[in-house]
């Protein structure tokens, strides 16, 4: 959907118009269920929420792309999953099993290797990698600190209030964008229906089940869920785009599957548990 608003849009005005769009749905939503403000001990969280999901990470991952190729972001995304892993246990204090970051160590590997399959070793850039790291951070932290507000109100109101908060900021930017690359754009009806289901569905509603299952199978193992996106990517794309699928990319994504399985066996050891998520 990505590669489809951006034959329309700017990459800035795609990160920033999507929160838009799920900030004007989750607005409508709210009214209509009529739930109330959240408390004000609540902003802190909510505010770091959004400044991974909203801006850090689709911003800073924009920039990187002006400066290097999506092959070789993914090559340095690929360590998300554990770098989510790791900021869990700093923030929630979950004990993980030697056998968990074994399975994390080994998902993180073939997610590399999956990216350097598909030529992530070109368009090396060092202010894009610095970009890339700090949007893999701030996504990751958004990912632990949603996670933790799930124990207090539902997943569906978290990003809720999180992409509604930042209404305020969003619209006068994409605005700003806009105008500024107006020159760039050459809206097509393929270009509206990729940016209208990156904002619908990765930024709004992907999350109420994100949140949800973060909650309840705990965040650092939760987290290691998203090493099939990459895979799952692939199959989109070769039904959508018409990517080519290699023997070394499903012998990757094999692994992939073997060690997100993996993690999801390995027993939790003695320490806080993940709590009930709220209904």
């Amino acid at each position: 959907m990505t590669v489809w608003a951006l034959e329309g849009f700017s990459p800035l005005f795609t990160a920033t118009a999507r929160a838009v769009i799920a900030g004007l749905v989750a607005l409508a939503v709210l009214l209509v269920k009529r739930v109330p403000w959240p408390h004000r001990s609540l902003y802190r969280p909510l505010l770091y929420t959004m400044a991974g999901a909203v801006f850090g990470w689709p911003i800073l991952i924009a920039l990187a792309l002006q400066r290097t190729t999506s092959a070789h972001t993914a090559v340095i995304a690929a360590i998300m999953p554990l770098t989510t892993a790791v900021l869990a246990v700093l923030r929630t204090k979950e004990i993980m099993p030697r056998q968990f970051w074994y399975a994390a160590g080994l998902g993180t590997l073939a997610l590399i290797v999956f990216a350097l399959s598909r030529g992530g070793l070109s368009g090396g850039d060092a202010v894009a990698d610095v970009l890339i790291v700090l949007a893999v951070l701030s996504s990751s932290w958004c990912y632990v600190e949603g996670a933790v507000l799930t124990r207090i109100m539902p997943g569906w109101q978290v990003i809720s209030w999180v992409v509604v908060l930042a209404l305020p900021l969003t619209i006068p930017l994409s605005v700003i964008i806009w105008l500024a690359t107006s020159d760039s754009h050459t809206v097509t009806a393929q270009s509206l229906f990729g940016l209208a289901v990156l904002g619908l569905s990765s930024m709004y509603l992907g999350f109420f089940a994100w949140y949800r299952g973060l909650a309840e199978a705990g965040v650092a193992r939760g987290a290691q869920m998203q090493q099939l996106q990459a895979p799952l990517t692939l199959v989109w794309s070769v039904l959508l785009l018409g990517e080519i699928v290699t023997w070394g990319t499903l012998a990757a994504t094999t692994v992939i599957i073997v060690a997100v399985a993996w993690a999801q066996r390995v027993r939790l050891g003695p320490g806080p548990q993940p709590g009930p998520p709220a209904d």
